[in-house]
């Protein structure tokens, strides 16, 4: 079986494989190059080494025109990939895989790294907003924007690695148009907290939690109950949950990653209100138990709880919202209710305050009129 996505296998006799694009020929068929080791670590420190001398070869026998020295982009993305490896999370690299073999390698895995062209690029961006994805209407700003990232990337790490580019792709750039945050009215908020205090369930009481706390899905998933301090009355983040692709992501595979937060500024303690410790208290589960299950074993994941929480607005007769407006409305409330920013920030578990004021903070209409009214003094007349 492999591990961590690599391409990296343990065989029948015992021994670890490690395979690797040895060069391509003239059509841009894969050629493979294989190491061996008795561990899984002596096996990636040869497969590493191996990358490195092949594609050093590559670029030496292209500059000497040698045909097999042509160096194709999936096998720079392949090299890439391999050198960000160790320096980022499993969740991160899945990502980049999934929209590796999804959408550019489909479009440029067979181009050499020097026939890619400004143009190309452009073009094909704008092919995806139009008619990419599944259902061919076109992907999101936001995902075209990530695929055009990773494509400079490579280019940038194809250029310093000494590969012939000829091209530069940086003034491309995709326009993103911010989304409209969806945040619970007032009315909404009571009519959900009505629902989840005369309903309360393990599962209702973690939509309680982030309601009053701006968790986001994957970390209340994650949670267990020993991250909960009765005694100091505060949450402990510390881990998220989320499903991601293994191995080379071709296949579809998925399986639950229990991590660190995506940064080390989402590792937070929140204070706890004290109406909701109280509540908390209640249903108080063994500490190695997950919050939402009361089991040491059985979770609930993210895709669940988002299922889960449609049904409760159904039940609450509130229009549709998805998981993350919970954040959202929590964030709101709290400017309405008069926090400093600063502190927001840190219990939101952002790197600055002004991701919080441009991203989550969505004064209402009433707070509107409200500061507009103290401009009433400005007009009086003496």
């Amino acid at each position: 079986m492999s591990r961590r996505g690599e391409n990296i296998y343990k065989r029948k006799d015992g021994r670890w494989e490690g395979r690797y694009i040895k060069q391509r020929s003239s059509d841009g068929k894969a050629k493979y190059g294989y190491v061996y080791g008795k561990s899984y670590k002596e096996a990636k420190r040869k497969l590493s080494d191996a990358i490195n001398i092949n594609t050093e070869q590559l670029f030496v026998q292209g500059k000497s025109n040698n045909p097999c020295g042509w160096i194709s982009f999936e096998d720079v993305a392949n090299e890439w990939i391999a050198s960000i490896q160790p320096r980022l999370k499993l969740s991160t690299i899945a990502k980049y895989k999934n929209l590796l073999n999804s959408y550019i390698y489909p479009e440029f895995s067979n181009s050499a790294i020097n026939d890619i062209t400004c143009n190309h690029v452009d073009a094909y961006c704008n092919e995806l907003l139009v008619t990419g994805g599944c259902t061919q209407n076109g992907l999101s700003p936001k995902t075209v924007s990530d695929i055009l990232s990773l494509i400079k990337n490579i280019m940038r790490f194809a250029k310093n690695k000494g590969f012939p580019v000829k091209n530069d792709i940086n003034p491309i750039s995709v326009k993103q148009y911010p989304k409209e945050m969806r945040v619970l009215s007032l009315y909404e908020q009571q009519q959900l907290c009505q629902y989840l205090y005369s309903n309360l369930t393990l599962c209702n009481l973690g939509i309680l939690v982030c309601l009053f706390t701006g968790l986001r899905v994957g970390e209340i998933c994650a949670l267990k109950w020993e991250d909960i301090s009765f005694e100091e009355h505060t949450l402990f983040v510390h881990q998220t949950m989320q499903r991601v692709q293994v191995n080379n992501c071709r296949d579809g595979k998925t399986k639950i990653l229990i991590s660190t937060p995506k940064s080390n500024c989402s590792i937070r303690s929140i204070p706890l209100p004290n109406d909701l410790c109280k509540t908390l208290w209640k249903f108080k589960q063994p500490p190695q138990t997950f919050f939402l299950t009361g089991s040491e074993q059985k979770y609930l994941e993210p895709r669940g709880m988002q299922h889960r929480f449609k049904t409760v607005l159904k039940r609450s007769s509130i229009n549709d919202a998805n998981f993350h407006s919970l954040r959202h409305t929590f964030a709101t409330r709290c400017i309405e209710l008069g926090f400093d920013v600063k502190s927001l920030s840190e219990i939101l578990g952002h790197a600055n305050v002004n991701i919080t004021l441009n991203r989550y903070v969505h004064p209402s209409m009433k707070l509107k009129h409200e500061n507009m009214q103290k401009l009433d003094t400005l007009f009086t007349v003496n």
